[in-house]
């Protein structure tokens, strides 16, 4: 079972590095012969059936070709799905962020909000980390925090778009999965009796992510961090913050 995991991370490791030395067609240069309305309507053909390269092939060339015309405008939308679905994370991130720069008022724009969170929150794990399972709270957060951003910005410019209410469900999940981080980092520091830091990162769980799971483990390992630091009254105010708001819990 090792010696096939093994042999899976060296086929996508190869895989990507025979990719990135792929030479590229300029876009500008195909399809010739074909105009605007049939590039738009080729590359969606391509996009409905699943060819996700052959419909960024078209569209780029209508994006090359024409990039003022308002169906390119359209097939801007489409590119970025388009490129999300062929797990080309950094392209799909390029041309969100660009559509969103091009288009800030317009009226579809709330999708390109929508797709850079998502897209931040599966570039995040990866091919790799999704087939070993990896726990995504013991990963670097920071592109699931620009996740939340990105939602966040969603609901805030768009509250009625209805791409908000799955965006507030998925900021759910960033805010948990960045709160078992901390809570995680924090019990790092408590087992190596660095109990300063370990009081610090459990009190910004507190302090910025309430409603998490982690809260209450994070109020646990506060108390007992300040009592190692012979700090009782900060150890008994977190004490007593967790008796009162969660009456259930036993304090350790």
């Amino acid at each position: 079972m090792k010696s096939t995991k093994l042999f899976i991370v060296f086929l996508i490791t190869t895989c990507f590095l025979i990719a990135c030395t792929t030479k590229v067609p300029d876009p500008a240069s195909m399809f010739k012969g074909e105009n605007q309305a049939q590039l738009f309507r080729h590359g969606t053909k391509k996009l409905l059936s699943k060819h996700y390269d052959q419909a960024v092939q078209y569209f780029e060339t209508l994006d090359a070709r024409y990039p003022f015309s308002k169906v390119n405008k359209k097939a801007q939308l489409y590119i970025i799905y388009a490129y999300y679905k062929k797990e080309d994370y950094p392209s799909a991130i390029a041309a969100a962020d660009r559509y969103i720069h091009l288009y800030p008022v317009g009226k579809d724009v709330d999708y390109a909000y929508y797709m850079l969170g998502l897209i931040r929150m599966e570039s995040h794990r990866g091919s790799v980390e999704r087939y070993f399972h990896i726990d995504t709270a013991e990963r670097d957060l920071e592109p699931l925090k620009k996740a939340y951003s990105d939602f966040a910005q969603l609901i805030r410019f768009y509250p009625k778009s209805k791409y908000a209410a799955d965006a507030r469900q998925r900021m759910i999940y960033l805010r948990n999965t960045i709160a078992k981080h901390q809570l995680e980092v924090a019990q790092f520091y408590y087992d190596r009796k660095a109990y300063v830091a370990s009081s610090n990162r459990a009190t910004d769980v507190v302090q910025h992510y309430q409603g998490a799971p982690a809260v209450i483990p994070a109020l646990k390992l506060m108390e007992k961090s300040y009592r190692k630091l012979g700090l009782t009254s900060q150890a008994n105010d977190a004490a007593r913050v967790l008796k009162v708001n969660y009456p259930n819990e036993k304090n350790i």
